[in-house]
């Protein structure tokens, strides 16, 4: 197993600790813990497909790995938000509603021999997704992180479907009948 691989397995180990840091209370420093916790994951997202791409180490256990560690990990910390009452439920279902859609139409597309790369659209749908789990991670109770963490939470909300209509407009005949 290489080295991108092995990051990625770890990113998907570093879940449950989050989850403890964030859910069990009483922990000191718990939340601060959690959010540095998710930070580091999500920052291995970067550094493994670096790796990967720079020394050719891409694998087909990557290429499923990869991406269903980071829907896990950020799955993860959006239906917390929801049991914390951080954010109201219809935003994280249709959050994690896309991420289903789209890997369903990439399923799709990789049965007709069709590769769908990911667009501006969902990369900047990630960073927004990233940057609102880390404010609520953190929740700090001040007027201007409320507000903060409020703007993410749409502006996440809205580039979820954005990029979902982005990728199916793009890429609607891979769903027509005739190939």
């Amino acid at each position: 197993m290489n080295l991108p691989n092995k990051i990625t397995i770890l990113r998907v180990f570093m879940i449950p600790i989050f989850l403890i840091f964030f859910l069990v209370p009483g922990i000191p420093y718990g939340k601060l813990i959690a959010a540095i916790i998710f930070i580091t994951a999500s920052l291995t997202d970067f550094i493994d497909g670096y790796i990967a791409r720079k020394y050719h180490l891409v694998t087909n256990f990557g290429k499923f790995a990869d991406p269903l560690a980071d829907k896990l990990l950020v799955s993860a910390a959006l239906i917390c938000f929801v049991q914390l009452q951080l954010v109201p439920a219809w935003i994280i279902i249709v959050i994690i509603s896309r991420e289903f859609i789209i890997s369903g139409f990439r399923l799709v597309a990789s049965d007709n021999g069709v590769v769908i790369a990911a667009s501006y659209w969902g990369k900047f749908k990630t960073t927004s997704q990233m940057i609102m789990c880390i404010l609520l991670i953190i929740n700090l109770d001040n007027p201007f992180f409320n507000v903060l963490e409020l703007i993410f939470t749409y502006l996440a909300l809205a580039l979820t479907v954005i990029s979902l209509v982005d990728y199916l407009y793009k890429n609607r005949k891979v769903l027509s009948e005739n190939k």
